[in-house]
C-alpha cells in the first residue's frame, strides 16, 4: 500500500513539476529508471528523454568518495554518494528522492551536508516528491 501511494505521488509530481522547476537527472538516473519492470521501465525512461543530464565530473567523484570515507554515506551504498555529489557539484537546489535508507534520512542528512559544505559546496534541500507538492490553498480551511 505504502509503495503505491508513493507511486501515485511520484506521478502527480512528474505531472506538475516540470511548470515550477528546471528539472535535471544525472546517468546514474537514467540507468536506475532502466531496471525493473520493462513496461514501467520504457514509461520512466520515456519520462527522462528530455530531461537535461548532468556531468558526472572529477569534482563529483571526488566528493562522492569523501562521502563514504567520511561516513556521511555507507560505502556499501557508493552509488548514492555518486547521486548526492554530481546533484551537488552541479548546483543542483533539489535532490528529490524516495531513498530513505541513504538519502532522505534526517540521521544521514547532517553529516551529508556537513561533508559538503567541508568540501566547499552547498548542498541540495534532500526531499521527498512530496515535500515539494504545492498545497492546493484553495481547498484549505483557515
Amino acid at each position: 500500500m505504502v509503495v503505491a501511494a508513493y507511486q501515485e505521488i511520484t506521478r502527480e509530481w512528474w505531472r506538475n513539476a516540470p511548470e515550477r522547476f528546471d528539472l535535471v537527472a544525472s546517468q546514474l538516473v537514467v540507468a536506475e529508471a532502466g531496471s525493473g519492470d520493462p513496461e514501467a521501465a520504457q514509461v520512466r525512461l520515456k519520462m527522462l528523454e528530455l530531461i537535461p543530464l548532468l556531468d558526472a565530473t572529477p569534482e563529483a567523484e571526488n566528493l562522492a568518495q569523501s562521502l563514504v570515507d567520511l561516513d556521511a554515506v555507507p560505502r556499501q551504498a557508493a552509488e548514492d554518494a555518486a547521486h548526492i555529489a554530481i546533484a551537488v557539484t552541479n548546483g543542483v537546489d533539489f535532490l528529490v528522492t524516495w531513498n530513505f535508507r541513504h538519502i532522505a534520512n534526517a540521521a544521514m542528512r547532517a553529516r551529508i551536508e556537513h561533508t559538503c559544505r567541508q568540501a566547499g559546496y552547498e548542498p541540495p534541500v534532500i526531499c521527498t516528491p512530496n515535500e515539494l507538492m504545492e498545497a492546493n490553498h484553495a481547498e484549505s480551511t483557515d
